[in-house]
């Protein structure tokens, strides 16, 4: 019988077995709790643990305890103001009945909800758990791989086609080398020291006999290492290592022109720092590229996407101009899976938004997989987003999403991305 034991050390002052069996029992409420976080985290938390909290009554664990039957009697000293089977009323006890001072609370008893830190990784894991990208094709799903054969060295064991036979060669004379050197070593020195005593006039006859039998010794002993043994043979070994066949890219387009204020621009990068954390958590090499706009676009990198200060006037249709080119040159539709997600205000020169309707009904939307357009304002929509309405009625890959608080950026996101059937 094997006995193992796991000496893998937990996190200091936690067990990692009760700490799983907690967030699968209570999943339903982290879940709701990391929910209810991600609208009071900054831009920058993103990648951090979240400290939940858990109220007491959900966690509360049922108690049996074996009471008195029967009947039974009591005397109570002093009793002056009640006689058998008067009803005595329960005492007052909570907010209002003490002796503090100040206001109370007449509600009762009550206890603090149970706080609970999960980590970055438990976080990320929580908050991505049901999403996946729309309309991938499942012949290029990330989590589906093809193997390529590459060569990895040698091994002692396979088929007679993959024989080494100069390695396993080397194999063999070293192995004979090392085990009969010591041996040739001293059958050179006995066959010196007999060859002197037969050149020696006097009667060594016995020292002789002796040599010769250690001679035959030592010579059948060499001859018994064989010439090549089963662990001379090397055989070529080929390894299977995966090889992505994920070919997605995430455009992210985003207005930074004037009438995008601080909370506006907030809020959009919290919504892109969220698809960014989603993308790299649930899939493996899905490219993302940044275009910011104002009446110019510009690809940039993640640094100056998320920071950059620069600002102007608004022509949405720059981006996607911008994004046409850039699929046309790097991105073929017959080999890649395109994402777009787009963020405004919905503040458009009135001339440009039927041309971003153009650009799209001709141009992105047939290529693409899915567009997501989210509108981050709590005014009354514009002439952009009347004309993005039109196109959702004749594309089912074209989605339109308003956020206008912070509370809302997680709870769309959901909807964008919520997982569905795979495509065939």
């Amino acid at each position: 019988m094997a006995h193992f034991i796991d000496r893998r050390q937990n996190a200091k002052g936690k067990s990692t077995v009760n700490r799983q069996r907690f967030i699968r029992r209570y999943k339903k409420q982290i879940k709701k709790a990391v929910s209810d976080a991600m609208s009071n985290r900054n831009v920058t938390d993103i990648d951090k643990g979240e400290s939940v909290g858990i109220p007491a009554q959900d966690i509360s664990e049922p108690l049996f305890h074996s009471g008195r039957g029967g009947r039974r009697e009591r005397v109570h000293p002093g009793n002056d103001q009640f006689s058998q089977g008067d009803r005595i009323p329960k005492p007052q006890g909570g907010g209002g009945g003490g002796s503090g001072e100040g206001e109370a609370s007449d509600s009762g008893e009550g206890q603090d909800d149970f706080t609970f830190e999960i980590s970055k990784d438990e976080y990320l894991d929580l908050l991505f758990e049901d999403l996946a990208l729309p309309n991938l094709k499942k012949n290029q799903l990330d989590k589906l791989v093809q193997y390529k054969t590459y060569r990895a060295g040698y091994k002692t064991d396979g088929v007679p086609t993959n024989l080494d036979i100069v390695r396993s060669m080397k194999g063999s004379m070293a192995r004979r080398i090392a085990l009969n050197a010591g041996k040739k070593k001293k059958l050179k020195a006995l066959e010196e020291e007999l060859l002197t005593l037969k050149n020696d006039k006097h009667d060594h006859e016995l020292d002789i006999i002796r040599l010769e039998e250690e001679i035959e010794e030592l010579k059948r002993r060499i001859a018994a290492v064989p010439f090549i043994d089963t662990f001379d043979l090397k055989f070529r070994n080929y390894e299977k290592r995966p090889v992505p066949t994920s070919k997605a890219v995430m455009f992210c387009l985003m207005d930074v022109s004037g009438s995008m204020n601080q909370a506006t621009k907030d809020m959009a990068k919290r919504f892109y720092i969220l698809l960014y954390s989603f993308l790299s958590r649930s899939y493996k090499d899905v490219e993302v590229v940044y275009i910011r706009h104002h009446t110019i676009a510009k690809e940039v990198d993640e640094q100056e996407f998320f920071y950059s200060q620069e600002t102007g006037g608004t022509v949405v249709s720059s981006a996607l101009k911008l994004m046409q080119d850039i699929v046309q040159e790097r991105y073929p539709s017959d080999v890649w899976n395109i994402y777009a997600a787009q963020a405004s205000d919905g503040d458009n020169w009135a001339a440009d938004s039927p041309q971003c309707h153009q650009i799209l009904a001709t141009s992105l939307l047939p290529i693409i997989r899915y567009f997501a357009y989210i509108e981050i304002t709590d005014r009354q929509h514009q002439s952009l987003w009347h004309e993005y309405e039109k196109l959702t009625a004749m594309h089912d890959n074209f989605v339109l999403k308003q956020i206008k608080t912070p509370e809302d950026i997680y709870p769309v996101f959901c909807e964008l991305f919520k997982r569905q059937a795979e495509v065939q």
